[in-house]
Parts: structure tokens; sequence; C-alpha cells
């Protein structure tokens, strides 16, 4: 008897059928999986072995054959465990198979016969959706799965539920989305004594998505800067909190309450190998960059990265999305994310204090900085100066503003954009660091004066055409947040300013 079960395989975040074929005949006792299975595939025999005999079946003493088509694609994960049981509880006339033909199913079997979570169920409950099949998943990852707009979903805590299911002694009730959580508490910016400079340059990044580089001293509150901007940033949107738990599924990380609504902040150590930060390794998983997505990435100690990871960062930082090629795949993974960098000014930080600079000062902080390529600086829209902070200002009490209040405004002008690209018919677009071309042209419109200064600068200062697009974004936004249809001078002035146009001395 043969049996045909669905199930799936991922290239990156997409998903590709598979068309899984069980058949149990005459001859000598085995299990065979063919189908360019992986390891963990190979090892699924003992899993269902045992999992089977937990409910008191055995295995039939005939030959067993399993076969994943396209036979010349690679599958990997433990989750074909599912569908390969189902493949043969239907061959044994136990689950009829009509009753399974219109379902996705995955998930890994324990022992015992427990349902175990796997990666990717949100993108399969999707690719489900769009193939008007059903989906059968672990029950953990019904509430996720459910997120997709797919109604019919089985969601199994076990194998013997799966089956008194399908043969009618007992439903399972199709699982709700999970709800949201409460909105997670953040660092707050009232805590950070000083550094008004530095505050307001957070406030422009938030607002328009720019990215960002804080230069200063050690101790001058870079690092606690950056872990206080998730708490400016505004929620995400329904549609960006899809794309991001769709990468979070796949890279295992989603958690079994719900969708991610906060915007991710990664902040990897700058030992990270370059597939870590932006993706690969053998099954080209999503780096750093991708889980990032619509959120932040923040590097400390940007200088003490490998350079060629650093360099790696210039496609994504450009395009919003990082291709990965292997001998085996080809992945694409979306990676729009904010880069928020910190870094000292030299190898001792101490560059500008007579009383502890290094003899090699200023020639180590030249060779420090020059660990920085040009073309990954001039991506960066924003370059501050991050001084040390006076030690009776660290005496003072809290009188700075709250996250809070930052963040209304960060919103306002974030509603701002959304206003204006809805206005031009622009849907793909969200935040003004994403303008390009025409519509950036359309969209920053200069008074006269303000124009002749961006230009003169340009000019002066030899800025790139990247550069010079990066500063008009910038004033873009620093427009928004005072509500202001055109671009001024003083906009353009206080762009110019976040501007680097000579090495640190």
């Amino acid at each position: 008897m043969l049996a045909r079960i669905n199930t799936i395989t991922f290239n990156g975040l997409e998903t590709q059928d598979v068309d899984l074929q069980a058949q149990i005949t005459s001859g000598l006792p085995n299990f065979i999986i063919v189908g360019l299975p992986d390891k963990a595939i190979a090892e699924s025999r003992e899993r269902i072995r045992s999992a089977l005999q937990s409910l008191g079946l055995s295995l039939p003493a005939k030959r067993i054959i399993i076969n994943l088509a396209p036979a010349d694609l690679l599958k990997e994960g433990s989750h074909f465990d599912l569908p390969i049981a189902l493949g043969i509880l239907s061959c044994m006339g136990i689950i009829p198979t009509e009753e399974i033909s219109g379902y996705i199913a995955l998930g890994e079997l324990s022992l015992d016969g427990n349902i175990i979570p796997v990666n990717g169920v949100l993108p399969v409950a999707m690719h489900a959706n769009r193939t008007g099949k059903g989906l059968i998943c672990p029950e953990k990852q019904g509430g996720e799965a459910a997120w997709s707009g797919l109604k019919d979903i089985i969601a199994a805590p076990d194998l013997i539920s799966l089956i008194n299911h399908f043969k009618g002694e007992s439903k399972l009730l199709p699982p709700q989305p999970s709800s949201p959580k409460a909105r997670k508490k953040h660092l707050d910016m009232s805590d950070v004594k000083g550094q008004e400079n530095a505050k307001r340059a957070l406030e422009i990044a938030a607002a328009g998505a720019h990215n960002l580089l804080m230069i200063g001293p050690p101790g001058s509150g870079k690092s606690m800067l950056a872990a206080r901007m998730p708490g400016i940033l505004p929620p995400l949107t329904a549609e960006e909190a899809l794309e991001t738990s769709m990468i979070h599924s796949i890279a295992g990380i989603l958690k079994e309450d719900g969708l991610c609504f906060e915007r991710p902040f990664r902040d990897p150590h700058h030992n990270a190998s370059m597939p870590s930060l932006v993706g690969g390794g053998r099954k080209a998983h999503p780096g750093e960059i991708s889980l990032a997505h619509n959120g932040v990435l923040f590097l400390d100690e940007l200088p003490e990265f490998d350079r060629a990871t650093l360099e790696a960062l210039r496609q994504p930082l450009e395009n919003g999305y990082i291709s990965i090629a292997r001998v085996n795949t080809h992945a694409v993974y979306p990676a729009k994310f904010q880069l928020i960098a910190a870094m000292n000014p030299c190898r001792c930080g101490n560059l500008g204090i007579p009383e502890l600079m290094c003899p090699r000062a200023p020639k180590c902080a030249i060779e420090y900085q020059s660990k920085l390529s040009g073309p990954l600086l001039d991506r960066i829209d924003m370059h501050i100066e991050v001084p040390a902070v006076s030690p009776w200002k660290l005496g003072e009490g809290h009188t700075g503003e709250t996250s809070e209040t930052i963040r209304q405004r960060v919103i306002k002008a974030r509603e701002v954009q959304k206003q204006r690209f809805l206005k031009l018919g622009i849907k793909d677009l969200s935040t003004n660091a994403e303008l390009k071309g025409q519509i950036l042209e359309d969209v920053a419109q200069l008074e006269s004066d303000a124009k002749n200064l961006l230009i003169t600068f340009a000019d002066k200062n030899h800025l790139s055409a990247r550069a010079y697009h990066r500063t008009l974004r910038l004033a873009r936004t620093i427009a928004d947040l005072q509500n202001t249809t055109n671009i001024l001078k003083i906009h353009i002035a206080e762009a110019l300013s976040y501007r680097r146009t000579t090495p640190e001395t």
C-alpha cells in the first residue's frame, strides 16, 4: 500500500513542497528512507519506532520504504518525524489516507510519542494558507501558526491525540492566535546624565531609522545610550511583526507564547564570525543582521570586529537583504536593520586627554580608526562625539527626558513619513532611511538657502553621492520631527553636523 503526505523543506525563508511517499511491501524487514535525507532524518527511524511502541504498536515485519520527493533536493531537519510516522500509520490502515492528504505536516517525535516543537512553523503555516492546504503541527506552536490567518490547523500534543482525531474518537480544537505580550519594560533614557547631543542624535536616528556611529572615550556612556534605543523606537506594525517573526521562527528563537511585536535589538560580541553575523554555515542559517530585521543591530567596539566581517555589512546596509551562496544552497534573507555602532577614538581610548594619552598618540588613533573602511563609514548616516561626562554632572539627579517622552515624538515623526508615502502611493517604504532616487528628490524639497548650503559643503568636503543623499534623508527626518513641509537651512546645518569629514587627530 502507498500513502502520500505533504511536508516541506526550507531554503532560507522559502518553503519548498516535499511529497512524502510511504510504502510497506513484502520482503525482508527493513526501514529505508531515500531522497537525500540528512542525519537527523535518518535517525528518525528509531524515534518513530519507539514512539509507536509507546502506543502499543509495532512496525510490521516487512519492507518499509519512505521516499522524499523530489529526490535530488537535500532534506534537512527533525520536522520530518511526524509526516513519516503519519505515512506509516496510513499504510498500516490506522489513519485514513484521504483524511490527511490535504494537510502539510511537520513536527519532531519524542520516544514516548509526544510531538515536540520545531523551527519554521509560522512560514509553513503561511505557505499552507497560500496553497489552500491545512496544517498539522505541535500543540505548543498552534498559536504561532494561527497568526498566519490559516483556519484549518491541527495542533496535537502527541501522536495518540492525532490518531484519535482522525479516527473521529475525539476532536482537537483549532488553536487561537497567541495573545501579544505586554510591552517589555526598557531601560530609560532619563538614567543617562548629560550627553544631550547624543540623546538628540539617537532621537533623530530612531525617527528615520538612520545608522549611527558614536565615538568617545571608555565610560562616556556609549553602550548605555545604545541599550536605551529600544525604549524610544515605535512598536512593530502587524506586517513587520509577521516578517520578523518568520525569521525568528526559522532560527528557532521565536517564543512559544506569541509573535515578536518588539523591535529586535541584537548586540553580538566583537569576536563574532562572519557566518554568525551575516548568516551562513552548512545550512545557511540567518545571521545577526537578519535577526535584527526591522530592529537594531548594535556593534560595540566596532574596530575590534574582523575587517572582512564588517565589509560584509556593506551590501545589506545598502539593499536591506543578504544573499548567502553555498555549494549546496543559495538563500536570501531580509536584513533591513538599523546599525548603531560605538568605538573608542584610539586603542587606549584616551585621545585628547594629555595626562592619560599613550606616547604613540595621535598616530595610534589614525591606525586604530583606519581599520574601518571609507565605504563602510560612508554608509553610516550619523557620526557623533560622545565626550566624557563631568563628575559634577554625574552627581546631579535624574533631570533628563524619559524614553516615553522621546518615543512619542519619534512615533509622530514616523506617522508623518507614513502619511507622506501613502499620498505618493508608495507601499514598500516606511522610513526616510529607505528613500532613494527620484522619490528622495520629490520628498526632500529644499529651500534655496538650504540647497546652497548643502551643495557648498558637499563640494568643499568632497562628499560622495551616497553621503550627499544620506545627508538629504537625515535633513528630511529632522524636518519631520518639527513637522515642517520643506527642508530649511537649519535642518541641513544640523544634518551636516553629523557628517565626519576629517579623521580624528
